[in-house]
């Protein structure tokens, strides 16, 4: 990672984790999951409101963490607005790919800033609880996700 990314990486992560964006109750939520890493302690619950298009139209979490795990949420429920939920699923494939060292072509835009999350593996699953999370809420299934379940 070059100094300039490097710099931007902790400008980015630390700006998110001071000042969270969409952290608080999304009180009309019709998904939501939680999500649990044992290993520091990060826990982020996630709320989504999908409508009838399968658009989601809000996402909010609340959650506490280190800088990574806040930030990374943070990035996501601003990434997610207004998306599809089809691309949801591809935003998650193409950042996790990004934290475990293949990334794709395709731009990421703010979510690029964590591509060196990669060279720290015990980081990786802190900025991919939230991610994790938005699958299972996704899925509607109001499972506790775990970071020790797997999914790294």
């Amino acid at each position: 990672m070059n100094d300039d990314l490097m710099e931007l990486y902790q400008e980015v992560i630390m700006e998110h984790n001071r000042h969270p964006r969409n952290y608080g109750v999304l009180a009309h939520a019709n998904r939501e999951a939680s999500g649990f890493n044992p290993l520091c302690g990060d826990k982020i619950h996630l709320k989504l409101q999908v409508d009838n298009d399968h658009k989601i139209t809000a996402a909010m979490f609340e959650g506490s963490g280190c800088a990574i795990s806040i930030a990374s949420a943070s990035l996501l429920t601003e990434i997610l607005q207004g998306k599809m939920v089809a691309e949801a699923y591809t935003l998650f494939e193409q950042f996790h790919e990004l934290l475990t060292g293949h990334p794709t072509d395709i731009p990421l835009g703010k979510l690029a800033v964590f591509a060196g999350v990669s060279a720290f593996p015990a980081r990786v699953k802190c900025a991919t609880l939230a991610w994790h999370t938005l699958k299972a809420a996704l899925l509607n299934n109001n499972a506790i996700v775990s970071t020790e379940t797997g999914h790294e």
